[in-house]
């Protein structure tokens, strides 16, 4: 089975930027019977409170096991606590195992992938 990931960008992209939530989502593989799991996640840039310019966010949240984020366009800001990743297209970046969170630095689309502890 192929997938284009480059169709699914433009096309995810475009319905976040249509979105109230600024956010689309695919799962490309797995559910729940697949301990991998990969999931296209599109947040369109924003206007954050106040007026000031500012990414989506997904709010911070636990990991569900050891996972990575691929950055199919854009860029984004992965953090941890004090810590923060930055990453662009073509960029991977390794999800703590802790809380995190991810903000959309400019419109971007990352490939999340998720092995599922059983």
């Amino acid at each position: 089975q192929t997938t284009s990931l480059t169709e699914l960008v433009h096309q995810h992209l475009t319905a976040a930027r249509g979105a109230s939530s600024g956010r689309s989502a695919h799962t490309v593989y797995g559910g729940h019977e697949h301990t991998l799991r990969q999931t296209l996640i599109a947040l369109a840039s924003g206007q954050a409170r106040g007026g000031r310019a500012g990414g989506r966010r997904v709010d911070e949240h636990e990991s569900p096991g050891e996972a990575t984020l691929q950055v199919l366009h854009g860029s984004v800001r992965l953090t941890e606590d004090e810590s923060a990743w930055d990453g662009s297209a073509g960029d991977l970046l390794v999800i703590p195992l802790g809380r995190h969170g991810l903000e959309a630095l400019e419109d971007s689309v990352v490939l999340l992938s998720v092995a599922v502890q059983g």
